[in-house]
């Protein structure tokens, strides 16, 4: 099941594939010579480009030095995890194709094709935008932010659900913080056999870990002057009784 709320502005693929790029710690290598798992191995320049540091014993260096120079000889993926515990917690997938150089011990990747799989499925980012996009400038510090609002804060999350339609919140058992971007915050609304998403747009862009928390506040602000939807009382009388 599918929620909808009014969306506002939200990054583009390009801007969310460059942010899953930065904040992935792991990446994994499809070549030839098979399928490798790296982890804190990959480093990302300016214009997206990634470069790989591996082991000499790699079986990709040796597929690297190999493979057509020119031609797509390997797949780059990289999965983004929502860092709060939740239903599919794969938030969104990004596969770059195109071949290694071998350089100074490294390896150098080129780029040929990228592709981000979203919920709302695959699409394919130009290779100008995705050189010209910068991450989400909330990418890399999203996994602390959200685990402290679930973890230290589910009073404020619960009063974020008043901004949601009640439909939305109908059969909910759980409400966690999925997702943060400089445009809005994501909801994931679990239900006892399926969940759904709600996204509740900032006023203004969060460039920030300060404007967030002034964009947070005016969003509790706005909780606050909202009703509890009925559905929330319900749960809540259950649970109390």
């Amino acid at each position: 099941m599918s929620d909808s709320q009014p969306w506002t502005a939200a990054p583009s693929a390009a801007e969310h594939a460059r942010s899953v790029l930065a904040a992935s710690w792991s990446c994994a290598v499809t070549a030839e010579g098979g399928r490798e798992e790296f982890v804190g191995a990959h480093t990302v320049a300016d214009d997206g480009r990634v470069t790989l540091d591996v082991p000499d014993d790699s079986t990709l260096v040796a597929a690297a030095i190999c493979a057509p120079r020119g031609e797509p000889s390997a797949v780059l993926e990289f999965a983004d995890v929502a860092p709060v515990p939740v239903r599919s917690r794969i938030r969104a997938r990004l596969w770059i194709a195109g071949w290694f150089v071998p350089v100074d011990g490294r390896l150098e990747f080129t780029t040929t094709r990228v592709v981000l799989r979203r919920p709302s499925g695959a699409v394919v980012v130009d290779l100008d935008e995705f050189a010209a996009a910068e991450p989400d400038p909330l990418a890399t510090a999203e996994a602390r932010l959200l685990t402290h609002l679930a973890d230290c804060h589910p009073d404020a999350v619960e009063r974020l659900t008043r901004l949601v339609d009640a439909d939305s919140l109908h059969g909910a058992v759980r409400v966690q913080p999925l997702a943060v971007d400089r445009h809005g915050l994501t909801l994931r609304i679990e239900r006892a056999r399926a969940h759904g998403d709600v996204r509740l747009p900032f006023h203004a862009p969060a460039d920030d870990v300060a404007r967030l928390t002034e964009c947070m506040h005016v969003l509790l602000t706005q909780a606050s002057a909202a009703s509890c939807p009925r559905a929330l009382q319900r749960q809540r009388t259950d649970r109390d009784g």
